[in-house]
């Protein structure tokens, strides 16, 4: 059966209206998904018995296995869903004093294999389809007790390598017939990909932009993003300088700050003389190593630097200090963990 969370509210009437029911029966259908977050049809105490009958012959609401949910010293909870199909994916929920963000998967793992990032680490296995996308913003609502504000675009995956599905879940998360999160508190985070970001500036959302850029050369950025060997780094702020033009919105720069390789004073010099100009916002992030990684994050001195240089540019630059290291909260960490323990597990069984 089909999984309701995979309809939008168009979608929905419009089935409804061919089955003879009235239309805005969906809308009460929307409420209890997303807003009561009913678990089964029979919960929707409003709807004519009738109706429920048909729902519950004609769909499902699907709900994944939290196969391991983690809770960090600092408040962040890390939940690890298993799909229908055995494919894992996590979502995490990052609580702040005046905010309680989500962040999202699209994709059951990535094809991207970013050096400093475990989401690749297994390679990509597929899309997740608009419902599986949904369905973590469900948990999560239900994790944070209803107080959901923010939501990014941010964990396994690359967003734009699941743009229909992506869109189609954000209109529904920011339509007021279900989460009705406001557009400009959902960012969807890109490696790069150059025609996402053409698409996002034509639909008219007023969502937030955040694009992964974690160097000021292409040699640097090709070593740590093989998707700067496609897009790169010219043809990637041109991109970003038409999207601001286009629609008025800043775009954020992520850059993951790597002692020896991107956190040096002079590299803050070659960013800076490559953002002149440019109307963008810079979230510096001291690296979040993987146990196998020999890179490790620059000194707070040395971030400091790096940081204070590039304000004094003009340049709007924050530090992002990374949450839930205790829990390897990371993108694909808990994912490729995991996915070694159950390996492990099959050896000794098979011995």
């Amino acid at each position: 059966m089909l999984d309701i969370k995979e309809l939008s509210l168009e979608e929905l009437k419009e089935r409804f209206n061919a089955a003879g029911i009235r239309p805005f029966h969906a809308e009460q259908v929307f409420a209890w998904i997303y807003r009561k977050m009913a678990g089964t049809f029979r919960e929707m105490s409003d709807l004519p018995a009738p109706l429920r009958e048909y729902l519950s012959s004609d769909f499902l609401i699907y709900s994944a296995v939290i196969a391991r949910r983690l809770v960090s010293g600092d408040g962040t909870v890390k939940l690890l869903f298993e799909l229908a199909d055995g494919n894992m994916i996590e979502s995490v929920l990052i609580p702040a004093e005046r905010r309680m963000t989500g962040c999202i998967s699209v994709q059951a793992g990535c094809g991207l294999r970013c050096a400093f990032c475990a989401s690749g680490a297994l390679g990509l296995e597929r899309n997740l389809s608009c419902g599986e996308i949904l369905e973590q913003v469900c948990r999560l609502q239900k994790e944070a007790g209803g107080r959901l504000t923010h939501l990014v675009f941010m964990g396994t995956g690359e967003p734009f390598n699941n743009y229909d599905n992506l869109i189609k879940a954000v209109r529904i998360i920011n339509s007021k017939e279900s989460f009705h999160i406001g557009a400009r508190r959902i960012t969807i985070s890109t490696s790069g990909i150059l025609p996402g970001i053409a698409r996002l500036a034509g639909e008219r959302l007023q969502v937030e932009l955040s694009v992964s850029l974690h160097a000021a050369d292409n040699e640097v950025r090709s070593r740590l993003m093989p998707v700067n060997e496609i897009y790169p780094l010219a043809q990637l702020l041109a991109a970003c300088r038409v999207y601001s033009r286009n629609t008025g919105r800043q775009v954020t720069f992520e850059y993951i700050l790597i002692k020896g390789i991107n956190s040096s004073l002079p590299t803050a010099v070659k960013l800076c003389r490559m953002l002149k100009g440019m109307g963008c916002k810079v979230n510096l992030i001291p690296l979040n190593p993987l146990p196998s990684m020999e890179w490790r994050p620059p000194s707070a001195a040395e971030t400091a630097v790096f940081s204070s240089f590039l304000r004094k540019q003009g340049i709007q630059a924050t530090v992002r200090q990374p949450r839930g290291r205790d829990i390897e909260a990371a993108c694909g960490q808990l994912r490729l963990q995991y996915a070694q323990n159950r390996q492990v597990e099959r050896c000794v069984k098979s011995q």
